[in-house]
Protein backbone atom coordinates (compact mmCIF):
# COMPACT_ATOMS: atom_id res chain seq x y z
CA UNK A 1 0.00 0.00 0.00
CA UNK A 2 1.41 3.65 -1.00
CA UNK A 3 0.33 7.10 0.49
CA UNK A 4 -2.32 7.79 2.78
CA UNK A 5 -3.27 4.27 2.74
CA UNK A 6 -0.31 2.83 4.03
CA UNK A 7 -1.50 1.84 7.19
CA UNK A 8 -4.98 0.19 5.77
CA UNK A 9 -3.68 -2.95 6.82
CA UNK A 10 -3.11 -2.94 10.06
CA UNK A 11 -6.17 -0.87 10.82
CA UNK A 12 -8.08 -4.05 9.29
CA UNK A 13 -6.41 -6.18 11.69
CA UNK A 14 -6.31 -4.17 14.54
CA UNK A 15 -10.75 -3.64 13.99
CA UNK A 16 -10.69 -7.55 13.67
CA UNK A 17 -8.56 -8.14 16.60
CA UNK A 18 -11.18 -5.70 18.67
CA UNK A 19 -13.54 -8.52 18.06
CA UNK A 20 -11.92 -11.44 19.16
CA UNK A 21 -13.85 -13.59 21.89
CA UNK A 22 -17.62 -12.10 20.15
CA UNK A 23 -20.17 -14.43 20.43
CA UNK A 24 -20.98 -16.54 16.47
CA UNK A 25 -24.02 -15.69 15.02
CA UNK A 26 -25.31 -16.53 12.19
CA UNK A 27 -25.56 -13.32 9.89
CA UNK A 28 -24.39 -10.99 12.93
CA UNK A 29 -23.36 -8.18 11.68
CA UNK A 30 -22.96 -6.57 15.63
CA UNK A 31 -19.49 -7.33 17.84
CA UNK A 32 -21.60 -6.26 20.99
CA UNK A 33 -24.51 -8.75 19.72
CA UNK A 34 -22.32 -11.55 17.55
CA UNK A 35 -20.90 -11.76 14.22
CA UNK A 36 -20.46 -14.44 11.37
CA UNK A 37 -17.30 -14.58 8.97
CA UNK A 38 -19.39 -11.73 6.91
CA UNK A 39 -20.26 -9.57 9.68
CA UNK A 40 -16.52 -9.58 10.81
CA UNK A 41 -14.77 -9.01 7.93
CA UNK A 42 -17.26 -6.11 7.22
CA UNK A 43 -17.03 -4.77 10.64
CA UNK A 44 -12.99 -4.82 9.84
CA UNK A 45 -13.06 -3.69 6.55
CA UNK A 46 -15.42 -0.85 7.37
CA UNK A 47 -13.02 0.53 10.24
CA UNK A 48 -10.44 1.06 7.81
CA UNK A 49 -13.39 2.76 5.71
CA UNK A 50 -14.64 0.65 2.56
CA UNK A 51 -17.95 1.07 1.89
CA UNK A 52 -19.96 -2.46 1.69
CA UNK A 53 -22.95 -3.95 0.22
CA UNK A 54 -23.16 -7.23 1.97
CA UNK A 55 -24.81 -10.16 1.37
CA UNK A 56 -28.33 -11.50 3.12
CA UNK A 57 -30.56 -14.31 3.72
CA UNK A 58 -27.61 -16.98 2.98
CA UNK A 59 -26.95 -20.23 4.64
CA UNK A 60 -24.03 -21.48 6.61
CA UNK A 61 -24.03 -24.34 3.68
CA UNK A 62 -24.34 -24.00 -0.52
CA UNK A 63 -22.00 -21.03 -1.29
CA UNK A 64 -21.09 -20.18 -4.85
CA UNK A 65 -18.04 -19.02 -5.34
CA UNK A 66 -19.19 -17.26 -8.41
CA UNK A 67 -21.49 -15.12 -6.54
CA UNK A 68 -18.98 -14.39 -4.00
CA UNK A 69 -16.37 -13.18 -6.70
CA UNK A 70 -18.33 -11.08 -7.90
CA UNK A 71 -19.52 -9.97 -4.28
CA UNK A 72 -15.94 -9.08 -3.89
CA UNK A 73 -15.19 -7.58 -6.73
CA UNK A 74 -18.55 -5.32 -6.59
CA UNK A 75 -17.03 -3.96 -3.08
CA UNK A 76 -13.49 -3.07 -4.21
CA UNK A 77 -11.49 -6.26 -3.38
CA UNK A 78 -9.40 -7.34 -6.15
CA UNK A 79 -7.22 -11.45 -6.03
CA UNK A 80 -3.53 -11.12 -4.62
CA UNK A 81 -1.83 -13.76 -6.40
CA UNK A 82 -0.40 -16.63 -3.99
CA UNK A 83 2.33 -16.03 -1.75
CA UNK A 84 1.90 -12.19 -1.77
CA UNK A 85 -0.59 -12.36 0.96
CA UNK A 86 -0.22 -9.41 3.76
CA UNK A 87 -1.83 -8.97 7.16
CA UNK A 88 -5.31 -7.21 6.67
CA UNK A 89 -5.76 -9.33 3.24
CA UNK A 90 -9.16 -11.51 3.19
CA UNK A 91 -8.68 -15.44 3.19
CA UNK A 92 -11.52 -17.12 1.31
CA UNK A 93 -11.58 -20.79 2.71
CA UNK A 94 -13.81 -23.66 2.14
CA UNK A 95 -14.38 -25.81 5.42
CA UNK A 96 -16.59 -28.06 3.90
CA UNK A 97 -17.96 -29.48 0.50
CA UNK A 98 -20.72 -27.02 0.43
CA UNK A 99 -19.17 -23.76 2.50
CA UNK A 100 -17.40 -20.61 1.97
CA UNK A 101 -15.87 -18.78 4.90
CA UNK A 102 -13.92 -15.63 5.11
CA UNK A 103 -10.58 -15.03 7.42
CA UNK A 104 -8.98 -12.07 7.79
CA UNK A 105 -5.00 -12.58 7.66
CA UNK A 106 -2.93 -11.44 10.99
CA UNK A 107 0.66 -11.52 10.53
CA UNK A 108 1.17 -15.07 12.15
CA UNK A 109 -2.22 -16.74 11.89
CA UNK A 110 -5.66 -15.77 10.80
CA UNK A 111 -8.80 -14.14 12.82
CA UNK A 112 -12.51 -15.81 11.99
CA UNK A 113 -15.77 -16.75 12.99
CA UNK A 114 -15.55 -20.18 14.98
CA UNK A 115 -18.48 -22.18 14.40
CA UNK A 116 -17.05 -24.88 16.46
CA UNK A 117 -15.88 -22.89 19.39
CA UNK A 118 -19.01 -20.49 19.12
CA UNK A 119 -17.23 -16.88 18.72
CA UNK A 120 -14.76 -14.75 17.10
CA UNK A 121 -10.99 -16.43 16.88
CA UNK A 122 -7.75 -15.81 16.31
CA UNK A 123 -5.92 -18.88 15.08
CA UNK A 124 -1.98 -19.39 14.29
CA UNK A 125 -0.32 -20.72 11.97
CA UNK A 126 -2.06 -21.69 8.11
CA UNK A 127 -6.11 -22.69 8.00
CA UNK A 128 -7.07 -26.11 8.12
CA UNK A 129 -9.19 -25.49 5.36
CA UNK A 130 -8.53 -25.32 1.36
CA UNK A 131 -7.65 -21.71 0.36
CA UNK A 132 -9.86 -20.62 -2.30
CA UNK A 133 -8.45 -17.58 -3.03
CA UNK A 134 -7.12 -14.47 -1.19
CA UNK A 135 -8.49 -11.07 -1.48
CA UNK A 136 -6.92 -7.31 -0.90
CA UNK A 137 -9.57 -4.34 -0.37
CA UNK A 138 -8.44 -1.67 -2.87
CA UNK A 139 -9.18 1.88 -0.86
CA UNK A 140 -9.55 4.20 -3.67
CA UNK A 141 -12.21 1.55 -5.15
CA UNK A 142 -14.77 3.14 -3.46
CA UNK A 143 -14.23 6.47 -5.09
CA UNK A 144 -14.04 4.61 -8.47
CA UNK A 145 -17.49 2.97 -7.80
CA UNK A 146 -18.81 6.57 -7.09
Amino acid sequence: MMGEHHDTPSRIVAAARTCVGARFRVQGRDPAVGLDCVGLAAFAYRAAGAVLTLPSGYALRGGDVRDMTDRLTANGFATVPDGLAIPGDLRVLRPGARQLHFAILGGTGFIHADLALRRIVERPGPPPWPVLGTWRWRPDADRERR
